[in-house]
């Protein structure tokens, strides 16, 4: 066999060692590895990996040069995806693809995958945080940290979360433990936050408070992470169990805004050693803050939904100190904004409009989303081809309506696992802008998201197609002796 001969069939045994993937799994893998710099530049155009994803590659086009390139990614030492080669200045892409191949089958046959994709500025043992301390009682475990650890179903979950949690935790000493024992809530927040300014594009950036500086070019914010948990004592610990329309209405006019203002409130008004609020630091000084909350104070159970499902109508007439109005007038929809000067549960009052509270001009907006839970990671897991063997994922739910007379969502029920379904990181959440912020946050910094405003009476909003108002995901396991669903 002649030499051309030769390498053709050698170029041909070296192309079953790599496989093309999704953009969608291959992002699974590198929601952290991605720069913003990086995605104004480059134009990514097919994405690749070794046959068991030990290798990951990338294909791309420079928009600056218009000439292709190609990256090679490896783990790190704590199991992050990290770029080890790269080439650039190619002639085409198909030129660009027959050297990544060459390269991940080059790397598999003579390369140690271990220590390739060591950096030197990581720390020195593979990260887990899903791995649970030798001698660990079970019963001490967060019970939904156990549910996320031990149920089958919950296989997508734990493969996102093994992903995302090597970019996290190792720079937060208390990260593991609080995630597993003590505040299984309040860390799945911030995880779910940092994949969804991830997949917003912005570089991500941990700090000792408040707990992110997401950057991007010519762009710069910190948000600062809570969530409304259950009261112990005071006048909140009496938790209605609203029955009727008349009680739930009653529950989100007066109960939820106090459980919304006083998470809110105590991060306002929190200060450190040096006497210093969240924006008043060094790395926040000068620019937009952001405060992140979550309603974890009632969670699902057997007999209802958690709080969380529906609580969101609660916070935009705290924030703003308007409730809407609204009633249908020869058939079309009229609203109305009216102000709500106080909030009142038991002996318990507090002002309304948080926005218009001394010190709140400091906040730029506040974040919320109902979506920061085991459901939501595992409708990641599965979109990413990461579902449980014989396990079927059900998302019901309501989508916005764009029809200007809609006074409901569109209601919607689909099989997470179609090839065609679509879902993001930050799909559901809205942005609440401060009309009186020193510092706003550019509405055009988070084009896509649903966005809230008020100026004087009026309410504006900004909701995109895709948004999602609410949902559920019902999770079904095949009986393998009759291959029925059941659900789990």
């Amino acid at each position: 066999m002649g030499a051309a001969k030769q390498k053709k069939a050698q170029r041909a045994d070296d192309q079953l060692l790599s496989k093309s993937l999704t953009y969608t799994r291959f992002s699974h893998y590198v929601l952290g590895t991605r720069l913003s710099m990086a995605r104004v530049m480059a134009e990514e155009l097919s994405w690749w990996s070794d046959n068991d994803e030990k290798l990951l590659g990338l294909v791309f086009r420079d928009t600056v040069d218009d000439d292709f390139g190609w990256i090679l990614l490896a783990r790190d030492r704590v199991g992050r995806f990290r770029s080890v080669k790269t080439e650039a200045s190619l002639r085409s892409e198909a030129y660009a693809t027959i050297g990544l191949r060459d390269a991940i089958a080059f790397s598999i046959k003579n390369e140690d995958i271990t220590a390739l994709g060591v950096q030197g500025d990581e720390p020195n043992a593979p990260f887990d945080v899903l791995r649970i301390p030798p001698g660990t009682d079970p019963e001490k475990l967060h019970p939904y940290f156990r549910e996320l650890l031990e149920r089958s179903g919950r296989a997508p979950a734990r493969a996102v979360v093994r992903e995302i949690g090597p970019w996290l935790a190792p720079s937060d000493p208390h990260f593991v433990e609080e995630f597993q024992f003590r505040q299984f809530d309040q860390r799945l927040w911030e995880l779910y936050l940092w994949a969804a300014f991830r997949e917003l594009g912005f570089d991500v950036k941990q700090l000792q408070a408040p707990d992110f500086f997401c950057s991007a070019p010519g762009i710069q914010f910190t948000v600062e992470a809570t969530t409304v948990a259950p009261s112990t004592a005071g006048p909140l610990a009496a938790h209605p169990e609203p029955k009727t329309n008349e009680e739930m209405k009653a529950f989100l006019s007066d109960y939820m805004p106090m459980k919304f203002g006083s998470s809110l409130t105590s991060k306002l008004n929190k200060v450190d050693a040096q006497g210093k609020h969240y924006w008043e630091r060094e790395n926040t000084i000068g620019k937009p803050f952001v405060i992140a909350v979550a309603d974890f104070h009632k969670q699902a159970d057997a007999e209802q939904l958690g709080s969380m499902t529906f609580s969101q109508s609660a916070l935009w007439p705290y924030l703003y100190g308007h409730r809407v109005e609204w009633e249908m007038i020869d058939g079309a929809l009229s609203v109305r904004a009216t102000k709500n000067p106080t909030h009142q549960f038991g002996d318990k009052t507090i002002p309304s409009g948080f926005f218009d509270q001394p010190g709140v001009e400091n906040v730029s907006a506040v974040i919320f989303s109902n979506a920061g839970t085991i459901a939501k990671f595992d409708r990641m897991g599965v979109v990413a081809g990461f579902g449980a063997d014989d396990h079927l994922y059900q998302r019901i739910g309501f989508r916005f309506n764009p029809d200007p007379d809609a006074i409901h969502g569109l209601p919607f029920s689909d099989d997470v696992a179609d090839p065609d379904y679509r879902e993001g990181w930050s799909d559901e959440l809205q942005i609440f802008h401060n009309p009186n912020a020193l510092i706003p946050l550019d509405h055009a910094w988070l084009t896509g998201l649903a966005q809230f405003y008020f100026k004087g009476d009026d309410q504006f909003s900004l909701v995109p197609d895709h948004h999602v108002w609410s949902s559920m995901t019902a999770i079904f396991e095949i009986v393998k002796d009759t291959g029925e669903a059941k659900a789990v």
